[in-house]
């Protein structure tokens, strides 16, 4: 049954051109979330669901999703697809600007997928720390936007702003102690960030 109701999220979002998760980058995804198996989840940029789905599916047993949306209208299309699915108490959909909301979660996720405005990235990446595990990893989509990130070509002006935030960001994880990010090329780029841990 999720098989199908993935399929026919995917069709809706080809269809509306609503930016989901593609597939190469969904592979990296799923692959991370089978070897955290986590428990909390938070999500940044429901869209319709989709990510939300394949992160409670491949979590923990018991594995729960806070999921943030800005665009009302991708909202209830998100709640419909969410409730019609087998984890629909699992996955809690709020309404609002994540930068507003962020402050006001309980601490304690042990994943964080970021899809949003990318360039409220540097801003979402400063606001979940203090809501991270000890063990938490980040995944964020869309990293390394149309090549322009970290290629020879100048970005168009109407990507300059989205290209120098995206560049912030990964400049941001990459000198924060007690993360180790990996650039995958997958999709449009995905960046997973893994707090670790010195020996004592």
């Amino acid at each position: 049954m999720m098989d199908v109701l993935l399929q026919e999220m995917e069709a809706y979002a080809q269809q509306h051109q609503v930016p989901i998760i593609n597939a190469s980058g969904r592979e990296v995804f799923c692959q991370v979330l089978r070897q955290v198996k986590p428990h909390r989840i938070l999500e940044i940029g429901t869209a319709i669901g989709y990510s939300a789905l394949l992160a409670v599916s491949e979590g923990a047993a018991d594995a729960e999703v806070t999921t943030l949306e800005l665009d009302a209208e991708r909202a209830a299309v998100a709640a419909a697809y969410i409730g019609r699915s087998a984890w629909a108490g699992r996955v809690h959909l709020r309404l609002g600007d994540a930068g507003v909301l962020l402050p006001q979660l309980p601490t304690g996720f042990d994943f964080v997928f970021m899809d949003a405005a990318k360039g409220q990235y540097p801003d979402y990446w400063r606001k979940i720390q203090p809501l991270l595990s000890p063990e938490a990893v980040v995944v964020a989509d869309n990293v390394l936007f149309r090549g322009y990130v970290r290629g020879e070509d100048k970005p168009p002006r109407r990507y300059k702003t989205i290209v120098k935030r995206l560049r912030e960001y990964l400049a941001l994880v990459e000198a924060t102690p007690g993360f180790v990010t990996d650039i995958y090329e997958n999709g449009d780029g995905l960046a997973v960030s893994r707090r670790i841990h010195e020996e004592k």
